[in-house]
């Protein structure tokens, strides 16, 4: 990758801007290239912003970041690297924006960030493009407003990015997500999601055949994947002898499974298992998937691209941490976003030019006994 691309990239990034295009470029610019900051004002000491300090609350004013252009332009960066035939994974979550004495912010809402806390919600939906590695690239980071819900605004993004994508989309969630809202939300959208579920989720198979009397049925077997006398046999079963990674691993498979609120939705239970206990001698703790879509893939890889899905994960953490998102105590919700459409913009510039410096890492500390 040569340095004319993450030009041309910054170029048609700049035109995206709409106002205040040079100072809010500059003020990027610093926050790539600062590692610590007290405060937003500090980044008008970085040799790369030529301007004075309130400029840094300016930019942030005037700017208007075209959020649906900019995606646009991630998706063409994106189709550059992936051909037309294949899946593109993307990882949804949600965070939250911390903001408990900011009193007079309008529309803060309540959010679970390590206990319940007053700020801001944002949704996520980032391209992962590396088998390996921890690089997701967000394609809409938006504000949850206080009446929306995290699946609603997901659901949105999720049809976006599916409107205007080549590629068909595979979409991995966390099991906040695996219910039936979100398979009814998700309902209408061409695209093949896997999510986690967590061991109180129930499941029904097809109804019988309809006896002739009364209402037929719409819900068959009761299965509960935490109560192993509930389970039906299984449709497919694989075993898999040296994974890379998780070493002895079985998979399998439900065919035709429904949650109870959308008996039309069907959805595949996916049950993963690895054979080789702890280092205290218990065993891992099962891993149980499901899969919406019309698409299918080869069960021996489908159930490992869930594991992509903590790329988000690292996303937030090196946003909050290196790129300061959550830095700034902005007064508008306004500004709030502006400043949060910036951190995908920087994030893409930051992949763009990987290849383009070198490696360093940060020397780890020695303890010795």
């Amino acid at each position: 990758m040569n340095s004319e691309r993450l030009k041309d990239f910054r170029q048609a990034a700049y035109e995206l801007l709409v106002k205040a295009k040079d100072a809010t470029f500059e003020l990027m610019d610093a926050v790539m290239t600062t590692r610590n900051a007290a405060c937003l004002a500090e980044f008008s000491l970085n040799p790369l912003f030529h301007r004075h300090r309130p400029c840094v609350y300016e930019a942030l004013q005037d700017c208007r970041p075209d959020r649906k252009k900019l995606m646009l332009l991630y998706l063409q960066q994106l189709q550059e690297e992936a051909p037309s035939t294949e899946h593109v994974l993307v990882a949804i979550d949600h965070t939250a924006w911390g903001r408990p004495d900011a009193k007079t912010l309008q529309d803060r809402t309540h959010e679970y960030h390590k206990g319940v806390i007053i700020g801001q919600g944002y949704s996520t939906i980032a391209w992962i493009p590396e088998a390996e590695g921890s690089w997701a690239l967000p394609l809409l980071h938006e504000r949850i407003s206080s009446w929306s819900s995290p699946i609603e605004k997901a659901a949105s993004q999720l049809k976006l990015v599916c409107e205007q994508s080549i590629n068909p989309v595979l979409a991995v969630l966390d099991a906040e997500y695996g219910n039936a809202c979100w398979v009814l939300a998700q309902a209408s959208i061409q695209a093949d999601c896997l999510m986690r579920l967590r061991k109180n989720a129930c499941f029904w198979s097809a109804p019988p055949a309809y006896s002739g009397r009364g209402r037929p049925r719409k819900h068959g077997q009761k299965m509960r994947p935490g109560d192993q006398t509930t389970w039906l046999e299984a449709d497919a079963v694989i075993e898999i002898d040296e994974h890379p990674e998780l070493g002895q691993v079985r998979v399998r498979q439900w065919l035709d499974l429904h949650f109870y609120r959308a008996p039309e939705q069907r959805v595949n239970l996916i049950l993963v298992e690895r054979m080789k206990p702890m280092s205290n001698g218990q065993p891992f703790p099962p891993l149980w998937l499901a899969w919406v879509g019309e698409r299918t893939l080869p069960l021996e890889t489908v159930w490992f691209k869930y594991l992509r899905r903590f790329g988000v994960d690292h996303w937030y953490r090196f946003v909050k941490q290196r790129l300061h998102w959550t830095l700034p105590n902005l007064r508008t919700p306004e500004q709030s976003e502006r400043w949060s459409d910036l951190m995908p913009l920087m994030s893409w510039q930051l992949w763009l030019a990987r290849d383009l410096v070198l490696e360093n890492r940060l020397l780890q500390a020695i303890c010795y006994d």
